[in-house]
């Protein structure tokens, strides 16, 4: 089977040889460095380096357009020392990093304050009919992937997200008080999101045969959504619907999210949208995969597998992959750990899980 076909076929449930074997999640930056000194060849420079070395399946291919403000606009620093960097990003947010470490950013500033604010933004940064947001060769780009049997997705992390692009645009604590306080400006961003990336999608998918639109939300924590199923069906449904009938249009067959945390209360909504693949479920948020491909018969997953395993060593890989051999038996999983590599986790036990996962997959060694 072709990579797409292998992907598509396990999402839809359809007869397969195998499920892909991705290697998805790549180290965090700091697990990177300590692999370096930690026994990981040398030639190894990136981690798709590290993929071809264990020859993972090919991932989908993103598409190369912009979803997101448009021109692009690279960081813009505004104080730096040692240990710290703080800059605005392309969506206009400000934040704070740390330099040395391995940790979520701290958000300083949102751009999106009122409707002034707003109105403002989608004029000067996203307009869906920009020259810039196809990429230079994207057409030539789709005809190699397709020709060698790749799966093509329209959309990718940080920029192809309802609420995601909403937290970006008013900041997390922000946006979901405007919930409250102003529903039809909450509204207005999210339609007008939409708008956005279904203009730039329809250049592509008129062309070729795409197989996944992806949404990047991170919507949920570990103790689930950060908006209640009425507010997603008020707000999020009729632009997620707007995206599934575009896909029914153009023959594309995944719709996928991404977030982290626990989504249970919003799966079956999102399903009723069209959505069919989530991911990364993660362990650490108390989802289970097993539960979740028995409880939702018809939903593909993609994760799943408790990275925090890997630092234990090899019999508690082994023990992580009897414990998803359920949810791999049962099929429309795609198996993977449940989100980036931990600096914990040393080469060698990265290479045990790789060659764990290849041989549960059915790859030979």
């Amino acid at each position: 089977m072709t990579h797409r076909d292998r992907f598509v076929s396990t999402v839809l449930g359809k007869p397969v040889d195998r499920p892909p074997f991705w290697l998805y999640w790549p180290p965090w930056e700091t697990t990177w460095k300590a692999w370096s000194c930690d026994g990981m060849p040398s030639d190894l420079k990136s981690f798709k380096a590290v993929r071809t070395l264990f020859n993972a399946d090919a991932l989908p291919k993103e598409v190369p357009i912009q979803i997101g403000p448009c021109p692009f606009r690279k960081r813009r620093v505004l104080e730096e020392t040692e240990s710290t960097v703080i800059y605005v990003d392309n969506w206009g947010v400000k934040r704070r990093e740390l330099k040395q470490s391995e940790s979520m950013p701290e958000f300083l500033e949102a751009p999106i304050k009122d409707w002034d604010d707003w109105r403002k933004f989608k004029a000067e940064r996203l307009d869906p009919g920009h020259p810039d947001r196809l990429g230079k060769n994207w057409r030539e780009y789709c005809a190699e992937w397709t020709a060698q049997g790749y799966p093509l997705q329209l959309g990718c992390y940080p920029d192809s997200g309802i609420f995601g692009g909403l937290r970006w645009l008013m900041g997390d604590e922000e946006c979901l008080i405007a919930f409250y306080t102003m529903p039809d400006l909450v509204h207005d961003i999210m339609n007008h999101l939409t708008t956005v990336f279904l203009t730039v999608f329809e250049k592509v998918a008129g062309e070729f045969p795409v197989d996944v639109i992806h949404l990047w939300e991170d919507i949920c924590f570990k103790n689930g959504p950060f908006i209640s199923p009425g507010h997603f069906n008020e707000f999020m449904a009729p632009c997620y619907k707007r995206i599934s009938a575009f896909a029914r249009k153009y023959g594309i067959p995944v719709i996928s999210v991404d977030t982290d945390g626990n989504p249970d209360l919003l799966i079956p909504h999102m399903m009723e949208c069209g959505v069919n693949l989530i991911y990364p479920l993660e362990v650490t948020a108390g989802v289970d995969v097993n539960s979740v491909i028995e409880k939702y018969p018809g939903l593909a997953v993609m994760g799943g597998i408790d990275k925090r395993c890997l630092a234990k060593g090899p019999e508690a890989i082994d023990r992580e992959m009897e414990r998803i051999r359920p949810a791999f038996k049962k099929g429309r999983y795609i198996p993977d750990l449940d989100h980036l590599v931990p600096d914990n986790v040393s080469w060698e036990n990265f290479r045990y899980y790789a060659l764990a996962l290849k041989k549960l997959v059915g790859i030979p060694a």
